[in-house]
């Protein structure tokens, strides 16, 4: 009953989580990238201020300095930017079809720079796995965009914050670790718009509420991940992180007229089997140890 429970919470996060991509993608059709941006880092910080400050949290800390926590907030910041950009001027199924592979890297940093063992068989599903984002990308076609590598850039930049993550010391909290990622992506949003040239815009009322749902829902969605987390076994409830490009096909098609072509639909299966394949290895290896 208890991974029932997680499965459904895991697949609720999904669902906040590409709910939460749908407003950001909306928005960015109305104001410019670098301000929505800043308006997500900015909405971002004081949420998960407020929770971490709840929690008797500090905000300011010498922590913030540590060499970890300095790496893992710029790959925040990467990672973000580059995602928000793919989601605002890519379809929203590619840019999140590219970001299922973004598990796989992270097992990837992880053997390479904090010496995990993987097997041949997770190096295959790896190489597999970067397959089909090439399918989804397509270079050398007609078909193939410029654009469509911010995904993969976000990929980088978010697997790199989840493997520096291992290295922050516990007496950090993940709120703590929120509230700076999400802060450290305001000056970056300002600055991209310095650089554009692209002067800010008032948000009319509806751009607020759409602000407003995109941080609702990212935050129920990650209290639905810890709690998912927390309920079930991770090797049963993580694989239904995959559902969220699912409800990214069907808000793309619903909402925004995408419809995925079949490399997109070809190189995601491929991505999202590489993927289970790899959890699947983990867990074994779990068994035996």
């Amino acid at each position: 009953m208890e991974n029932l429970r997680g499965s459904l919470l895991m697949v609720a996060a999904m669902a906040g989580f590409a709910l939460e991509d749908m407003f950001v993608k909306a928005l960015a059709r109305h104001l410019p990238v670098g301000e929505v941006l800043t308006l997500v880092g900015l909405g971002g910080a004081l949420i998960f201020a407020v929770l971490a400050l709840a929690r008797g949290d500090r905000l300011v800390s010498r922590d913030i300095l540590l060499p970890a926590v300095v790496a893992r907030n710029f790959s925040e910041l990467a990672g973000t930017i580059f995602f928000v950009s793919a989601i605002a001027l890519t379809p929203l199924a590619q840019a999140s079809a590219i970001q299922q592979a973004t598990p796989l890297a992270v097992t990837l940093g992880a053997a390479l720079f904090l010496g995990e063992t993987v097997g041949w068989r997770r190096w295959t599903a790896i190489i597999v796995g970067l397959i089909g984002v090439i399918i989804v990308v397509r270079p050398g076609t007609e078909g193939f965009s410029a654009l469509s590598l911010l995904a993969v850039a976000s990929v980088a930049g978010l697997a790199a914050r989840d493997v520096v993550t291992r290295k922050v010391p516990r007496r950090i909290s993940s709120m703590q670790l929120a509230t700076w990622g999400f802060a450290s992506v305001i000056p970056a949003g300002l600055g991209l718009m310095a650089i554009q040239g692209a002067p800010a815009l008032m948000p009319d009322a509806l751009q607020i509420a759409m602000l407003a749902g995109a941080m609702g829902f990212g935050t129920a969605g990650y209290y639905a991940l810890i709690g998912a987390m927390r309920i079930g076994e991770v090797a049963v409830i993580t694989p239904f992180r995959y559902t969220r490009l699912i409800f990214a096909v069907l808000i793309g098609w619903a909402v925004f007229a995408e419809r995925p072509d079949r490399y997109t639909l070809i190189g995601g299966a491929v991505i999202v089997a590489s993927g289970l394949y790899t959890l699947w290895r983990q867990r074994r290896a779990a068994r035996k140890s």
